[in-house]
């Protein structure tokens, strides 16, 4: 019988948070590409069924209980790991990258699913293996092998950002299950000396990255346009903005990759700073509410599942942001519910039903 219960107790605040976001990025999607001919006025349209694509799938996750996961997890882990291995052999390749399969209808980025597996995976793991003393290294053996397989295999498609991405998702479950100072410290040292050995380890474009990051301004027309037009984007927007669809930079396409990772810097220079602050503010609103999920989740699976979900979205963010205002370098990596990408859309959309999963189920024990 259907517990009336989860209807009584459904997360409509979430949902008309992540939905006002959505709606407000396919509008400056509509702004963004407005200017282009032939495909470019179908991105709003294509990123407005993504999104209702993801939100039946996210109403569709609401309606059984999230703590099957916990069995289907393995399950999930390895055929995501085969659709990598999968990336890598018969993948399709575009701008030097090979990172989709092209399933026909679809061009599907196993990367993006491994966000949410490697959650799952991890709050399985921590769900079944409390120390309440906090974990020893050897204890985290199993998750920190877990983490490394997936890892290596975007590195190899190559996507860097994706891979930084399941690292810092991964670190924020593992702080948050408890480790022991030692283990902390031996861990931030692990990944200062992989961070320095790293470097030589990575594809020439992505060194060039890293270069035009600390100094954009030495190839202004070649490496350095990206971020050198993102930033008098942001800047030109002033306080107030120069009004929808208004913006020269991104009308006059002096902006690259306006409607995928720049896409915050199309709406900054229309809206300006009073703009950025709402948006920025219903951002926090969302990472604060996952928070309050995990708090008052039922069990301790449902409490990691939620962790690994507003991680995910804090760190798209966080990351999405500082790079198109120069504080960090152009990885490739979207700003959620905002920047174009089925992909993206529907994963962001699937990590929101697993939210209103825990919340309206919060009361079963």
């Amino acid at each position: 019988m259907f517990d009336r219960r989860l209807l009584l107790n459904f997360d409509w605040t979430l949902l008309i948070t992540v939905s006002l976001l959505a709606l407000i990025g396919i509008a400056n999607l509509y702004s963004a590409t407005a200017a282009w001919e032939g495909s470019g006025g179908g991105f709003y349209l294509k990123q407005f069924v993504w999104f209702g694509i993801g939100l039946m799938l996210a109403l569709l996750i609401c309606c059984f209980d999230y703590r099957h996961l916990e069995h289907l997890g393995v399950h999930f882990y390895i055929i995501t790991l085969a659709m990598l291995v999968a990336v890598l052999l018969v993948g399709k390749t575009t701008m030097g990258a090979t990172r989709w399969l092209d399933l026909g209808f679809f061009n599907l980025q196993p990367s993006e699913v491994m966000k949410l597996v490697i959650i799952i995976a991890f709050a399985r793991y921590f769900c079944r293996h409390g120390h309440f003393r906090g974990y020893r290294l050897r204890e985290l053996i199993i998750p920190l092998a877990l983490l490394a397989l997936p890892v290596v295999l975007v590195l190899k498609q190559p996507d860097l950002g994706t891979s930084l991405l399941i690292l810092f998702i991964a670190g924020v479950m593992v702080l948050f299950a408890g480790i022991r100072r030692g283990v902390l410290i031996l861990l931030i040292l692990l990944a200062l000396t992989g961070a320095g050995g790293g470097w030589f380890m990575l594809h020439d474009y992505q060194k060039e990255r890293i270069r035009t990051f600390l100094e954009p301004e030495r190839d202004p027309l070649g490496a350095g346009y990206h971020i050198i037009q993102s930033k008098i984007a942001v800047g030109s927007g002033g306080m107030f903005g120069k009004g929808f669809m208004q913006g020269t930079q991104s009308q006059l396409s002096f902006l690259p990759e306006r409607h995928t990772d720049f896409a915050f810097s199309v709406f900054a220079e229309e809206w300006g700073f009073a703009g950025c602050l709402v948006l920025l503010l219903l951002y926090l609103f969302l990472i604060i509410w996952g928070v309050y999920v995990a708090r008052r989740a039922a069990d301790r699976f449902g409490m990691f599942l939620a962790v690994g979900v507003t991680a995910m979205l804090f760190w798209h963010i966080i990351v999405n942001l500082g790079m198109v205002i120069g504080l960090l370098p152009v990885v490739g990596v979207p700003l959620p519910l905002f920047s174009y990408g089925g992909t993206s859309m529907v994963t962001t959309m699937i990590g929101t039903g697993l939210l209103l999963n825990v919340s309206m189920r919060r009361f079963m024990f």
